[in-house]
């Protein structure tokens, strides 16, 4: 069995690495692994350089799992960095771990604005609000730990998701683990925004 962190090692000194698939793939299998402080340090290491959002997005769910490592810094930092709405939710799935429900409030609060103004910005907000309301995401975290920050952001999310027209729902989510799972076919989630965008016309 190959070791994957230093697989990764070997991978990441070599030039367009960030873009590889095999890359990808292997960083993806550190979501399965256990995570020495080592391993943990060069994944930091690599997200912080990471100019690739999908390799930043496996990283944070990669370390998401690791139960036995303080990682509380760097969550706070990673909430702090990133934009996306579900990349922050994962930021926060790993500092609730250490964080006290007060500085896990702080948070959300931030999180929360920016929702607010996802319909301005963004109307069909779809792809976000999915990553959202998965398995992984919201509901995980009001299951969890059952903070009112967390109750507070999943019904105003469930609001501004319902709020948008049925074609842009159910196309797809995340399992438990982070991973997505197509809920419609690319043709059948095609035709569906087709057929609402030729009405809007």
């Amino acid at each position: 069995m190959i070791n994957i962190i230093e697989e990764l090692k070997k991978m990441s000194q070599k030039r367009g690495f960030e873009n590889k698939d095999d890359f990808h793939q292997l960083l993806e299998r550190c979501k399965d692994i256990t995570l020495s402080n080592e391993d943990a340090d060069f994944l930091i290491e690599l997200y912080s350089k990471a100019k690739n959002l999908y390799i930043r997005n496996t990283i944070l769910k990669a370390l998401v799992f690791c139960e036995d490592i303080d990682l509380k810094d760097f969550f706070f930092k990673a909430f702090k960095k990133e934009r996306y709405l579900d990349m922050r939710l994962t930021a926060v799935r790993g500092y609730a771990k250490f964080a006290t429900e007060k500085e896990v409030e702080k948070l959300m609060s931030t999180f929360t604005e920016i929702l607010l103004k996802r319909p301005e910005s963004t109307p069909y907000n779809y792809q976000e609000y999915e990553l959202l309301r998965s398995a992984f995401g919201l509901p995980y975290l009001v299951n969890q730990y059952g903070y009112a920050c967390f109750i507070q952001a999943y019904e105003q999310e469930e609001k501004q998701y319902n709020a948008m027209p049925d074609a842009f729902k159910g196309h797809f989510t995340l399992n438990e683990r982070g991973d997505i799972v197509q809920l419609r076919s690319l043709g059948e989630r095609k035709k569906m925004l087709d057929e609402f965008r030729s009405i809007g016309k």
